[in-house]
């Protein structure tokens, strides 16, 4: 594969946005206590059936994408609408199997989230159930690691919840990239960012860590949507959809850290750093 094609297939799968991904079951794992090999399925189940959505989002909008951005891979000829659509299949069928050789728990939930993400795709995006189908599949992929243990924990519901709404709230935003709006999604946004903040930050295990996490989460996310809601361009929009996708990486962190996990935090930081470096080359949304 030349340089040219390599780079317009990490533009598909969004190469800088899915290093945001592992740590849904990282998180999930400390929660429901999974053992490492099945987290580490969970890791490689989840950034497959990731990347899938994102090709199959490229497919599903490709009309769109060919009037509003015709640089992106497929409006631009540089991959096949039916190759994009190949690949978010096969993606999906390798996410499934390797959830299967786990366990049970994590087939069904790799399986919930699977449809979920092509219902979003193809059915959900434009419509007022967009962003709480995206918030889904975010906190499905943290159930997705807590089912490593065989079931689903009652402990890795919260965070799947606290995931989910800080997904939805950015979601939200994101549709006002490419020709700006209102301040009523970034503003939102920064609220949902706060409340989840204090969640993390609540007293327990970890409690040092999880505050520090929180922390670095607002810093993340609450500058560049600040900007937006102060001055909601397509640019600045689009530049705090980037940080709140970026301060997912310290969310999880955090997560973690209230689930008494403090070993992923280092890990998930230094996948922040990564996150950041390659989002200067390569568009993350």
């Amino acid at each position: 594969m030349t340089g040219g094609r390599a780079r317009a297939w990490l533009e598909l799968v969004r190469g800088p946005a899915a290093l945001t991904v592992p740590g849904d079951a990282l998180a999930g794992a400390a929660a429901g206590r999974a053992p490492a090999r099945n987290t580490a399925l969970a890791m490689a189940s989840s950034v497959c059936l990731y990347w899938s959505g994102m090709a199959l989002n490229d497919w599903a909008d490709r009309a769109e994408d060919a009037r509003d951005r015709p640089h992106r891979p497929l409006p631009s000829g540089r991959i096949a609408p039916a190759a994009a659509l190949g690949a978010a299949a096969g993606l999906t069928a390798a996410g499934l199997a390797l959830a299967a050789r786990g366990n049970r728990a994590q087939l069904a939930t790799a399986t919930a989230l699977a449809a979920t993400v092509w219902a979003y795709d193809l059915k959900l995006k434009h419509t007022a159930a967009g962003p709480a189908a995206m918030g889904a599949a975010r906190g499905l992929d943290l159930l997705l690691g807590a089912a490593g243990a065989g079931r689903v924990a009652p402990a890795a519901l919260p965070p799947a919840a606290l995931l989910a709404a800080h997904t939805a709230a950015v979601t939200h935003v994101s549709r006002q990239e490419v020709d700006g709006g209102n301040r009523a999604a970034p503003l939102a946004a920064l609220a949902t960012a706060a409340g989840v903040a204090a969640a993390v930050a609540r007293p327990g295990p970890e409690a040092g860590t999880a505050r520090g996490c929180a922390a670095s989460y607002l810093l993340t996310a609450a500058p560049a949507l600040t900007r937006a809601a102060g001055e909601p361009t397509g640019e600045r929009t689009k530049a705090g959809v980037v940080a709140g996708l970026q301060a997912l990486v310290p969310l999880q962190a955090g997560l973690a850290a209230r689930a008494g996990a403090r070993a992923p935090v280092p890990v998930l930081l230094t996948l922040l750093g990564a996150a950041r470096r390659l989002s200067r080359k390569v568009s993350p949304t």
